[in-house]
């Protein structure tokens, strides 16, 4: 059972974004009758509150060293928001109720992977963790559009709530938990959590700028090109846009076993190394896509895609855990880099599709980006050797 807590509450909190974040604009339309328009504005404007929550909460919950209570609190706001949205009829409304609870709401996976580390969790747990919430991913989206379909928009956010109510039992159990640990540890030093995993020495301050912008880049090379799948293969390729969903039904497949290994491979190789690795394999699949033609060659690139977004999104969790010393804030900086590669992927696909090569011009935009940010993260590794040479001769002379 206590083997079981963490990678359940993983999938409910995974589940719980996967199934409320792709249907938040059919409940915005269907709910609110929001235009267009109305939806840019609404998601720009949660969307900054999110990345305000993703900051503070965490934040504040490093200076306590207590993840599970907010979590808690994230499972209770779920559950408000849902009500609310079911309740309210006006737009403006909507909007406040989804930046007021929304936001704090959403940190509840930030937290969890907070606490994960703080307790003492390795990379490899963290990695393993991240791929059963891929697991939700694979799942939620289409079985959320499923509820809407069958059963109303109301009942998605039924759905949510119900989930809610699970991750807050799970939470308990995992505050329980951590009670009876805390209790063995009075008797037992051995089995107190530490706040790193063993072994592991933090990297350093002076490298999170480059990383944190390279992230970025990567996040938005991401987003840009599972956004603009759906237009490019029916425009571009000329093919049913039913292979758009397959590709991405196929890399998302993909992820999960990457994850795997990338969690097993963070035990012989520095997370540096690795993101490396994905850099470049995403530089290949953003190639790849500028000369494809054909179904087959559509799908058998995706492999690129999926260790590319294993790198991005497993072993750099786990990056920005070891180069800040705060769970909490590091967790929560490193998922704001996809809130605002999100914002980034706009830009890319409005200029990249200006050029002479059209749409596949915005790949040629995200290859030169990510050949960017291998470049700053070259440039991290190098920082992080002269730091641990540095370290080393310090051991020395004491």
């Amino acid at each position: 059972m206590k083997n079981l807590l963490l990678p359940g509450s993983a999938l409910l909190w995974g589940l719980q974004l996967a199934f409320l974040s792709p249907a938040l604009a059919l409940i915005l339309v269907n709910l609110y009758g929001a235009t267009t328009a109305d939806l840019g504005w609404v998601l720009g404007i949660y969307n900054a509150g999110g990345f305000l929550a993703a900051l503070l909460i965490p934040a504040r919950a490093d200076k306590t060293k207590d993840y599970l209570v907010p979590m808690l609190v994230c499972g209770g706001l779920t559950i408000l928001l849902a009500g609310v949205l079911s309740a309210v009829t006006a737009l403006p409304m909507a909007t406040v109720a989804l930046v007021v609870l929304g936001g704090p709401a959403g940190v509840g996976s930030t937290l969890l992977f907070a606490h994960l580390r703080h307790s003492g969790g390795r990379p490899s747990d963290v990695i393993n963790a991240r791929a059963i919430v891929s697991v939700a991913w694979v799942a939620g989206p289409p079985l959320a559009t499923f509820i809407i379909g069958s059963l109303g928009t109301r009942a998605i956010l039924l759905a949510v709530a119900a989930i809610a109510v699970l991750n807050i039992i799970t939470t308990a159990l995992l505050i329980r938990q951590r009670t009876a640990t805390s209790t063995n540890a009075d008797t037992d030093p051995q089995t107190t959590p530490q706040s790193s995993a063993p072994g592991e020495t933090p990297v350093g301050l002076r490298m999170v700028v480059p990383v944190t912008f390279a992230f970025v880049l990567l996040q938005a090379t991401n987003a840009t090109a599972m956004t603009i799948m759906t237009l490019f293969v029916p425009q571009t390729l000329g093919l049913d846009v039913i292979w758009a969903g397959i590709a991405l039904g196929v890399a998302a497949a993909l992820e999960i076993p990457a994850l795997l290994l990338c969690g097993r491979l963070s035990e012989r190789f520095s997370a540096l190394g690795l993101i490396t690795t994905s850099c470049i394999a995403g530089i290949a699949y953003f190639s790849a896509l500028m000369l494809v033609t054909d179904p087959i060659g559509l799908l058998a690139i995706q492999i690129f895609n999926a260790w590319s977004f294993a790198g991005i999104a497993g072993i750099g969790m786990t990056l920005f855990q070891d180069m800040i010393p705060r769970p909490g804030l590091s967790t929560g900086l490193y998922m704001n880099t996809r809130r605002l590669g999100a914002i980034v992927s706009g830009p890319i696909i409005a200029i990249g599709s200006m050029t002479i090569l059209g749409q596949r011009g915005i790949f040629f935009a995200c290859a030169a980006l990510t050949l960017a940010g291998l470049a700053l993260i070259a440039l991290a590794n190098r920082a992080s050797k002269k730091i641990q040479k540095r370290t080393r001769e310090g051991l020395t002379v004491s």
